[in-house]
């Protein structure tokens, strides 16, 4: 009992940490750099080695609060894209910035705890799940803006003027070069940085699935 009440509390004050990362990330301009009306977003590791390192219950809270500080610049303004959606509809788009990236931080822990299983040694599993957050985060998001925005005026305006022929081809002209660098560079830095921080903690294979409490889903670490 006293173990597990420990470890709780570590995997409370990780979480908080990789929290506070993501919030300053994007507050010193780190976590995102604007592309047209889209950003390149970094902000995916911190997420991807929550997923990786505690479980995908982590992964989803992080993706929660980068959800989160990407819908204040849905009210604020600080995204094009986001602020003209909310003008559209609030709901959704709390729906696109919000939701998508629990189920983004979520996916990436199943991911990687499937890879981790098949990489007993514990080295490609890092890379190839620190590029399923990227790649997921543009999945989710781009595939809500399609599935519910997509005949909306704003996107349509941006259809138009990029000349795509179909919504895939929206996708693909809109997400472009910026999209390979994002995976390129979140896959580079999360796999390192999450196999570090797994090699820290001591971790050899993740935890099997228990049906408990939230955070007792979560891997122990050594003591």
């Amino acid at each position: 009992m006293k173990k597990n009440k420990t470890t709780n509390v570590r995997v409370l004050a990780q979480l908080g940490l990789l929290a506070a990362i993501e919030i300053v990330m994007k507050l010193i301009g780190l976590g995102s750099v604007p592309v047209g009306p889209l950003y390149m977003s970094f902000l995916t590791v911190p997420i991807a080695v929550g997923a990786m390192t505690m479980g995908p219950v982590a992964g989803a809270i992080l993706g929660g609060v980068f959800g989160l500080v990407s819908f204040k610049d849905a009210l604020t303004g600080g995204s094009a894209m986001t602020s003209a959606l909310f003008q559209v509809s609030p709901v959704n788009t709390f729906i696109l910035c919000v939701a998508m990236r629990i189920l983004m931080g979520w996916f990436v822990g199943l991911l990687f705890s499937l890879l981790r299983r098949v990489d007993k040694k514990g080295g490609w599993s890092y890379f190839a799940g620190a590029l399923s957050a990227p790649l997921l985060n543009t999945l989710f998001f781009m595939g809500y803006i399609v599935l519910v925005f997509y005949n909306c005026e704003y996107i349509q305006n941006i259809v138009a003027t990029n000349g795509a022929a179909n919504p895939l081809m929206f996708v693909v002209l809109l997400v472009g070069m910026q999209g390979l660098v994002e995976a390129v560079v979140c896959c580079a830095a999360g796999g390192v940085i999450t196999r570090a921080v797994a090699s820290f903690l001591g971790q050899r294979a993740p935890a099997p699935a228990r049906k408990t409490t939230p955070f007792e889903e979560l891997p122990s670490e050594k003591t």
